[in-house]
């Protein structure tokens, strides 16, 4: 007679169609690390496609970083925007797809008269294209739009730093993300009446 039990751990006779609440439970989170290890290859292969850039930034000629993310939220777009001595510029958030281009056009369309610089990396490739009115103009070359950007500009696009790293240098940013319709009027306000030099550079809200 055999000693085997059901209650033996060892027990032979087992349903092999049955498992314990611990064997459950790792294959689950064995399929849960499955997916995020796809989701990671899915993104980083899109990225080596073009599908995704790894960067995309919008210069512009504005004397805060506080107004852009203002005329930013003003157009619906999520970025991070970065006060430079040259301009503030956008770290764009949405880099999927055709997203960086339909920035570039909604803010150079909502906001009337102003012009900015989409700067994309696309599968190691970086494109520079100057956006006015809408519609995509000029083309730069890499190195002559560095010459006249923050060296940040370059460091965001090649990987090299990102807007955390920014943040440790203490660099004012400001995510238009974080205000409100309201908000950004009043942020457009302030520099309207207050600024000096021109703050919106002729530019006007459509």
């Amino acid at each position: 007679m055999s000693d085997q039990t059901p209650n033996n751990p060892n027990n032979t006779d087992r349903d092999p169609d049955s498992f314990s609440d611990e064997e459950i439970n790792a294959a689950l989170a064995g399929f849960e690390d499955e997916l995020n290890d796809m989701d990671s290859f899915d993104a980083e292969l899109q990225g080596l496609l073009g599908n995704k850039a790894k960067a995309a930034v919008l210069i512009t000629q504005l004397s805060a970083a506080d107004l852009l993310a203002a005329f930013c939220q003003l157009s619906d777009i999520s970025a991070q925007c970065v006060a430079s001595d040259t301009g503030a510029v956008a770290v764009l958030r949405n880099v999927d797809g055709d997203g960086p281009e339909a920035a570039a056009r909604d803010l150079t369309t909502v906001i009337s008269g102003l012009s900015a610089v989409l700067a994309v990396n696309r599968a190691d490739k970086l494109e520079a294209t100057l956006w006015v009115n809408g519609k995509p103009g000029t083309q730069f070359a890499p190195p002559v739009l560095f010459m006249s950007t923050p060296d940040f500009v370059e460091d965001l696009l090649i990987g090299a730093i990102d807007v955390a790293g920014l943040e440790r240098q203490n660099l004012t940013i400001v995510d238009s993300g974080t205000m409100e319709r309201g908000d950004a009027l009043n942020v457009i306000a302030k520099h309207t009446k207050f600024g000096r030099g021109g703050s919106t550079r002729g530019s006007k809200v459509d």
